[in-house]
């Protein structure tokens, strides 16, 4: 080897030194960033949503305190197979997310927020495997914003002020697409664990809201399967070991839904006729009536209502704000199967898609559609790492939108700041029960007068995007842009959260409860179906008679065998009322003149009000 050979080799090993450096201090700030930015995520997620635990407004009538009730009873009284409200069977959703509930009332006692706290820490779960999701398949600065986008849009801070599952739901399903995008990726060997991941989401997701959480991720894997031309290969789906990952499902599931069956007979029916009178046990309702005779609209009781299907696609735009301005930057992206990036994208759009076309065909809530959250986060927070133009032009857009947000909620404030903002906010308030299909339907009732009992959450508000649009405006540095958005949310969510607090009187009835505990020993009655003063049984820990209340959610339990007479009429209420013993009655105010008819005015003694809520007892106070 001549001399200049020798110079050659030596330059080229210096270069490979050099090289094997730049790629070890490359991977080193990757690690530090990628700690970093997990942190991000989740502080941000933690300031969101465990504000709400450590302040928590209070659990609101209706489903919300529902599903603590159905908790503290298990605790109760050891059945943690059946869930039971006022010594009924209710038997429409499996049980996690009672059991968790439970698990926080045992540690910390049964309060409001011990009843919260496992939801947020669930979302807190849901930002970060959204955030790992995004640094698997993109890189740290995807991650980052996707992780971001999640734990800042406004659906998911909106659907999680009520204790449901769907969030909890959305972290199975997540991690099940994940595990099934990971078995099928080329770059990677499909290793076990993979397909223990992918049971053990089928196995919870089943144990929190039944079916769909193995239907979601299967329908999109397969349509997945079918765009990569995936579906009918041999190879793919051994690659997918669902065979394991079906047996890992049914250890975690099966316990339940067999003891379930075995503990409310009958066994088996397999009727698809649902109505009044009918009880056929626990398969039939939970398989039939809940899951195949829902979808249908068909089930009885008809205890729900659905969004318009418009109105369902085009609201997650609203509901992924105000990260959605960057969905049109993700059309311009690559979902070639050539790279992992390509891949997670095609599977993005194939579980969006399958999820919103199910729900299409189906009944819907607005938060059916929460389990596409994190694939919107994915598709956003990839665009955003591009240096595509249309991420400037969606800087342009949340600028002028949070501009005029700031100025309306600035001259709102201004127009309020000398009224008078004392007593209950609901005094102020107006009804458009035509409205309250949608979650946003009690925006309507507001009114200027109203405002002034919102000052506070109103300047907050009206700061936050203040700042949203000061930082658009002089930061041209698309990181830090992205931070002021963030921030600006995790403001106006404070904000949000404060105004919530102020609605207490008007969504919930602790005070009646309180004033219920404070009153003489008596017993009690609720004027209405079960769901219309939950926050009353849960704060004052009291089962009802339910006067014309054998209806909706707890009208199928109550004709089982042995299940409580919990129901009366018209009739036994006189009958009750005019008794010497102390009876109280929690009523709507819109009731009380046809209770008068019953028993008189003179026998409705107001103990306390709450909105339009009352407090009534049979024998004066004094």
């Amino acid at each position: 080897m001549g001399i200049h050979g020798v110079v050659d080799l030596e330059e080229a090993l210096e270069q490979r030194v050099a090289d094997d450096d730049a790629h070890t201090e490359l991977e080193s700030s990757r690690r530090t960033l990628g700690f970093g930015s997990a942190w991000v995520v989740l502080a941000a997620a933690a300031l969101i949503f465990l504000a709400s635990v450590i302040s928590p407004p209070r659990l609101m009538d209706d489903v919300d305190a529902v599903q603590a009730q159905i908790a503290r009873n298990m605790l109760a009284s050891g059945d943690y197979v059946t869930a039971r409200l006022n010594g009924i069977a209710f038997l429409e959703k499996p049980p996690l997310v009672y059991w968790i509930m439970a698990g926080s009332f045992r540690l910390f006692g049964v309060h409001d927020w011990a009843a919260r706290l496992p939801l947020a820490l669930g979302i807190l779960l849901l930002c970060w495997v959204t955030y790992r999701f995004a640094r698997w398949a993109f890189d740290e600065n995807a991650a980052l914003y996707s992780g971001l986008a999640l734990a800042t849009c406004v659906g998911l801070f909106l659907f999680t002020r009520i204790l449901i599952p769907d969030a909890l739901l959305t972290v199975a399903i997540t991690g099940a697409i994940w595990a099934w995008l990971r078995l099928l990726d080329p770059e990677e060997e499909p290793r076990p664990r993979y397909a223990l991941l992918l049971g053990v989401c089928f196995g919870v997701g089943l144990l929190l809201k039944g079916l769909i959480a193995v239907v979601f991720p299967v329908l999109a894997g397969l349509a997945y399967m079918a765009c990569t031309r995936q579906l009918f290969a041999r190879a793919s789906w051994r690659r997918l070991r669902l065979f394991p990952a079906l047996g890992i499902m049914l250890i975690i599931a099966a316990p339940w839904h067999v003891l379930a069956t075995l503990r409310n007979p009958p066994y088996f029916a397999f009727s698809l006729h649902s109505g009044p009178g009918e009880y056929r046990g626990f398969f039939w309702f939970y398989f039939f009536n809940e899951h195949l005779l829902r979808f249908l609209n068909l089930r009885y009781p008809r205890d729900y209502n659905t969004v318009p299907r418009l109105l369902f696609w085009l609201l997650n735009l609203a509901w992924l704000f105000p990260w959605s301005a960057f969905l049109p930057a993700a059309g311009g992206l690559s979902y070639r199967t050539t790279s992992r990036a390509g891949r997670t994208r095609l599977m993005a759009v194939c579980w969006i898609a399958t999820v919103m076309l199910f729900f299409t065909f189906s009944t819907t809530q607005e938060y059916y559609s929460m389990p596409i959250y994190p694939a919107l986060a994915l598709l956003a927070g990839s665009a955003m790492a591009s240096e595509s133009a249309r991420v400037r032009t969606g800087m342009r857009v949340l600028q002028i939108t949070f501009s005029a947000l700031f100025l309306t909620l600035a001259t709102v404030l201004l127009l309020v700041w000398r009224l008078p903002g004392t007593g209950d906010i609901s005094q102020a308030l107006v009804q458009h029960p035509d409205l309250y299909t949608l979650s946003l339907g009690h925006l309507g009732d507001l009114t200027l007068t109203a405002f002034a009992y919102l000052k506070l959450p109103l300047g907050l508000a009206a700061f936050a995007f203040g700042i949203g649009a000061l930082g658009l405006t002089l930061i041209r540095q698309k990181r830090r842009q992205i931070a002021v958005i963030a921030v600006a949310m995790i403001v106006f969510f404070q904000a949000a959260r404060v105004a919530l607090i102020r609605f207490d009187p008007y969504l919930g009835s602790y005070s009646l409860a309180k004033a219920l505990e404070q009153g003489p020993p008596g017993r009690l009655i609720e004027d209405d179906a079960y769901w219309s003063f939950t926050s009353v049984f849960f704060y004052a820990n009291r089962d009802a008679l339910l006067l014309n209340g054998r209806q909706t959610n707890l009208e199928y339990g109550s004709y089982a065998p042995g299940a409580t007479n919990a129901f009366i009429d018209d009739q036994r209420f006189q009958s009750l009322w005019s008794q010497s013993e102390r009876w109280y009655l929690v009523a709507y105010g819109s009731d009380l003149s046809h209770l008068a008819d019953l028993v008189g005015q003179s026998k409705l003694n107001v103990v306390a009000r709450s909105a339009d809520n009352y407090l009534l007892t049979n024998l004066p106070l004094h």
